[in-house]
């Protein structure tokens, strides 16, 4: 069954069309990636999957809602959307921005229950955040943060998770680490899309690979074979070397 479904999606800011007729479907078990180049639209894409951009044409359907129309706490409880950049305003400590994930699925005065703390726990052991539960998160380094970040989507419970750059700023072990981790939640049955510029986690972790120019889908298909396509080449201006390590895992590397 098709999680998510988009059939020819446009979304306009202002008088510029950044998405343009996409139509595809992600499936439960799935992680796609999609890449570009800066400029592309994938991130436009994302909040438009999320609901905070409505399309100007076209249809977005995530487990049979509009998430553009539906009310936001029924939303969340089925799709975590991680943005790009990601600001708060007030000194939370780390355990309470990874607990903001279950607002939707808390009731009365919000306040977190034990499976919410337990959920909690489990996402900062999981992103290795465990140990700076308690420190502000306004006081971390740049790759603290966006593991804590990437804590909270997973607290979140979704079945869908759209995830903008989550390895930005990473060293590579935390990197390699979150790839393996939402592959682990797809392989529980959940859905993922996931924006990105690492085309070597992408190519040993996902499923399928969408590459976006200008706004539309220029190759779909598995990561090996969307990396040898001449639309890639256009789109980066360079070939990207698809290797095999002795072990038999495959390598992404720009040739």
């Amino acid at each position: 069954m098709a999680w998510l479904q988009l059939g020819d999606v446009t979304v306009a800011l202002g008088a510029r069309e950044v998405v343009r007729g996409v139509s595809a479907d992600v499936r439960e078990g799935e992680l796609v990636v999609i890449v570009g180049a800066n400029g592309a639209g994938k991130s436009t894409l994302l909040r438009a999957i999320a609901g905070l951009l409505a399309p100007s044409r076209g249809k977005i359907q995530v487990l049979g809602h509009d998430p553009h129309r539906a009310p936001r706490r029924v939303i969340a409880r089925d799709l975590a959307y991680l943005p790009q950049h990601y600001e708060l305003a007030f000194p939370f400590a780390v355990e309470e921005v990874v607990l903001l994930g279950r607002y939707a699925r808390q009731r009365g005065l919000g306040l977190a229950s034990d499976d919410d703390l337990a959920a909690a726990r489990d996402a900062m052991a999981a992103c290795d955040v465990a140990h700076l539960a308690s420190r502000r998160f306004d006081q971390l380094s740049g790759g603290e943060a966006r593991r804590v970040i990437v804590a909270q989507a997973m607290c979140q419970g979704a079945r869908c998770l759209l995830l903008d750059e989550p390895t930005a700023g990473l060293d590579p072990a935390h990197a390699r680490a979150v790839f393996a981790l939402v592959r682990d939640r797809c392989a529980a049955g959940a859905a993922a899309i996931v924006a990105t510029h690492d085309l070597d986690l992408a190519l040993r972790h996902a499923d399928a690979m969408w590459l976006l120019a200008d706004g539309r889908i220029a190759a779909r298909g598995t990561p090996a074979d969307v990396l040898a396509t001449g639309e890639l080449r256009a789109a980066f201006g360079l070939d990207i070397h698809v290797g095999t390590l002795p072990s038999g895992a495959r390598f992404a590397v720009p040739a």
